[in-house]
């Protein structure tokens, strides 16, 4: 018996593709034909006109309306595969092709966004295929719900126009030890809009601490706008431990929304730096949902040049005994403008709720504009709140005795400014962000 020898490439902006042979009993027959196929999101070729049941594209439509009882069937969009669910806990799918045993998918080699996923073994050559990452019913369920598309219309054109997101889930019960780093990098020589969502689910009684970048890289001047979203849900028991450094460039006019949504029990301690040299328009709020809940957001921000940055920092509490309390401080230098929100609200029903906020600014230049406005909304009895707002200028005694002991104005100022943040950045549990926050800092003054 000759046996007969299937080599399957799979290529396409979906990036599933294989270039491995596999037979099964008899002579190795080589040089047969390679079968390919695409699976992409793009509706330019219609699957169905090619002469052989090999050939053609897989639309993303077609894969999105095709029921799907599990993420492996999701490869059977391919002529002639099926994939079969292994019984007991932590077995891989089982992969046929046109009869023939592909075992564990080790003949496939999968990728998503040009990033190999196929699962490490000693045992299968490059590793068994497994598809059990895609998520679709848990993104159904908590996609839009700390901010739903229907809020506003920056929400709406978000949830229309965004052009790549990230998931990340933690299931129940699960601590991680070692923070999870997100990055996200804008070409300075694009103009297509840097339009991203973010969705991170931490389970009930999990913990994760998590570090996003946002950054322009890239010598361009391409301007281009920015529409970003990122939501926490924080499942009841969960704690959350949120650090950001964002650094976009000033070809960038941006519109950035970090919301998170907490469960009873559950917490978020948000640490953000906003070091980006473009406009902004910034929305950072925690809804209290469930009763014991608590967040903790502190915001260290800086303009300079021409750039107007508006922060607006909501805490609202809708649960029993719920804390909500918001830290920001930020320097202007040169013409810049910033301006700080903060606003606690407690609604009616949540007793024993806490809500305080301070915000302050300090102004190195006499061309700088800012605004810092404290808002309480008030709703119940038996709380307690409690707002301080400041806007000044570089004492110059400070200055002068600083300078006294021989520091040039540069490296005084610099001084001066850290020690006015060091309130907010000192809160911050990374130390690692801390340090990149001040490097971040010094290298804007720099720059003036």
């Amino acid at each position: 018996m000759k046996k007969k020898i299937i080599s399957l490439l799979l290529i396409g902006s979906s990036h599933f593709y294989l270039s491995q042979m596999t037979y099964a009993g008899g002579e190795l027959i080589l040089g047969l034909p390679t079968i390919k196929l695409s699976a992409s999101s793009s509706t330019d070729e219609s699957f169905g006109i090619a002469t052989t049941a090999s050939q053609g594209t897989i639309s993303q439509e077609q894969i999105q309306t095709r029921p799907l009882s599990r993420p492996g069937e999701v490869l059977e969009t391919i002529p002639g595969v099926i994939v079969t669910q292994h019984s007991g806990t932590g077995k891989a799918n089982q992969f046929f092709l046109r009869g023939f045993n592909l075992d564990h998918g080790t003949d496939f080699a999968t990728s998503f966004d040009e990033i190999p996923i196929n699962m490490v073994s000693h045992a299968h050559g490059q590793g068994y295929t497994d598809l059990n990452f895609l998520i679709p019913e848990l993104i159904e369920t908590f996609f839009g719900k700390a901010l739903p598309f229907n809020e506003d219309k920056l929400a709406a054109y978000h949830t229309a126009y965004f052009n790549s997101a990230a998931v990340l889930y933690v299931p129940d019960n699960v601590e991680l030890d070692l923070p999870v780093e997100g990055i996200f990098l804008q070409d300075s020589d694009s103009s297509v809009p840097f339009n991203k969502h973010i969705l991170i689910i931490a389970g009930k009684n999990s913990k994760v601490s998590y570090l996003e970048r946002f950054q322009s890289i890239g010598q361009g001047r391409a301007k281009a706008t920015a529409n970003i979203t990122v939501e926490v849900l924080a499942l009841e028991g969960s704690q959350v431990k949120f650090s950001a450094i964002d650094r976009l460039g000033d070809n960038l006019t941006t519109y950035l929304s970090r919301r998170g949504r907490l469960s009873a029990d559950a917490s978020i301690d948000w640490a953000l730096g906003v070091m980006n040299e473009g406009h902004l328009v910034a929305d950072f709020d925690s809804d209290l949902i469930g009763d014991g809940s608590h967040a903790n957001l502190k915001v260290v921000a800086a303009s300079s040049g021409r750039q107007v940055q508006g922060i607006d920092t909501r805490v609202t509490n809708y649960g029993k005994n719920s804390v909500g309390h918001i830290l920001q401080h930020g320097v202007i230098l040169e013409r810049g403008t910033l301006t700080f929100n903060g606003i606690g609200q407690i609604i009616k029903g949540a007793k024993g709720a806490d809500a305080q906020q301070e915000s302050r600014v300090l102004m190195l230049s006499d061309k700088a504009r800012s605004d810092a406005n404290p808002i309480l909304l008030i709703d119940e009895n038996e709380v307690t709140a409690g707002h301080a707002a400041s806007i000044g200028q570089v004492d110059p005694e400070d200055m002068y005795y600083l300078m006294s002991r021989g520091l040039d104005q540069a490296t005084a100022e610099r001084l001066v400014i850290r020690g006015f943040l060091g309130t907010v950045i000192t809160e911050i549990p990374l130390k690692e962000v801390r340090d990149e926050m001040i490097a971040v800092l010094d290298e804007k003054l720099e720059k003036r």
